[in-house]
């Protein structure tokens, strides 16, 4: 009996660091995965000024809702969709606004603006808010942007203005 303590205590010794060891290390494991499972920090909102411009061309027409397309130029460069509905004799037009920029994702909005006819041309100018964005642009918004532009009556083509600043 006397010849097992020794050996005991001799194992004793090393178990228990060894085994303080291994749950460190589990532990250690356990966090790291866990921040890792986090994923990377959340990156921070950032404004961006923005100025765009574009020439449409009328792809078709539903009443008094005209459906165009084009290029947009200026700081996000892309496609550009509207859909205006004008309200007839109500001096108003509502737009839904779809930006697919060259380098991905997308801008989607709502505004209203006034509208008034001088001869051949219509005109309109208002207020823009971007409410979705995917891609790069995932979590955009912005509200109060400056929206205007006219329409050529004998074609219904629409150029279109659109600035302020962009949350992204």
């Amino acid at each position: 009996m006397s010849r097992m303590f020794p050996a005991r205590s001799f194992v004793g010794r090393w178990v228990l660091p060894v085994w303080v060891g291994a749950a460190s290390l589990l532990v250690s494991a356990l966090v790291l995965g866990s921040v890792s499972a986090l994923g990377s920090p959340a990156r921070s909102a950032r404004t961006e000024s923005i100025t765009e411009s574009a020439h449409l061309r009328l792809t078709s027409k539903q009443g008094f809702t005209l459906n165009e397309q084009g290029a947009a130029t200026g700081t996000i460069a892309g496609v550009i969709y509207i859909h205006l509905h004008i309200a007839n004799n109500h001096g108003d037009v509502s737009a839904e606004v779809n930006i697919y920029p060259h380098g991905g994702g997308s801008l989607s909005g709502q505004g209203t603006a006034s509208y008034s006819v001088d001869g051949p041309v219509a005109s309109f100018s208002g207020k823009l808010s971007i409410t979705r964005g995917s891609g790069k642009y995932a979590g955009a918004h912005a509200s109060g942007l400056h929206f205007d532009g006219s329409i050529e009556r004998r074609d219904d083509a629409v150029t279109v203005r659109l600035s302020g600043s962009l949350s992204v």
